[in-house]
């Protein structure tokens, strides 16, 4: 009897060990084949151009507080042919000398497929908003001479579709230089009362 209780229990653990072996050999299967679909279509990050910004507000006071609103247009292109994204978070911002000088403003979640262009345009603000006084400074500088150079950002999340498979997210940074003529509004066109529609077209480094 206690050699055929002996012989059930092998039978038991060989199978379990079967299980096992084939759930990791199914695992990695997938794996290659994710790999390999991936090595193949190769994909390429999406592209990014900041095509205007309309100035409501940039205000400057002492001490060393800034006023600012805009709204930004910029375009993303997919130019991948067999691959989607999945944009599942995107926060857009303005910096000056890597000082953030707006709130973050959130891009509604959207998948773009293949080929396709994007348009958002958020609005960007901060109230008296403290900066520091070296770059209060160098802004106050730039003001005076009419051109202030700013950095508009867009840090979020990516998905990648290759036909149904769906991968994991990965963190996208978009970082397009904005040189604004605040000294001229005739370098823009002028909407409403105080606001200026200045058009840029200025391609952005895109980090995925």
């Amino acid at each position: 009897m206690s050699k055929d209780c002996g012989n059930h229990g092998g039978g038991k653990e060989a199978a379990v060990r079967r299980i096992c072996a084939a759930v990791i050999a199914f695992i990695i299967i997938v794996l290659i084949t994710i790999f390999l679909v991936w090595v193949i279509l190769r994909p390429t990050k999406p592209r990014f151009i900041l095509q205007e910004a309309t100035v409501f507000a940039f205000n400057l006071s002492q001490p060393n507080l800034l006023t600012t609103n805009f709204q930004i247009t910029f375009a993303s292109r997919n130019p991948n042919s067999k691959i989607g994204i999945y944009y599942d978070r995107l926060h857009v911002y303005a910096t000056y000398r890597n000082q953030q000088i707006t709130l973050r403003t959130a891009i509604p979640p959207t998948y773009q497929g293949h080929k396709e262009d994007n348009v958002w345009s958020p609005f960007v603000y901060g109230t008296a908003v403290p900066i520091a006084p070296y770059n209060s400074v160098a802004l106050g500088d730039e003001q005076g001479h009419g051109l202030v150079q700013l950095m508009i950002r867009a840090d979020g999340r990516v998905r990648w579709k290759v036909g149904t498979l769906i991968t994991g997210k990965y963190h996208i940074h978009v970082r397009c230089p904005a040189l604004i003529n605040l000294g001229n509004k005739a370098a823009g066109v002028i909407v409403g009362d105080n606001a200026v529609k200045y058009t840029l077209v200025t391609k952005c480094s895109v980090n995925v």
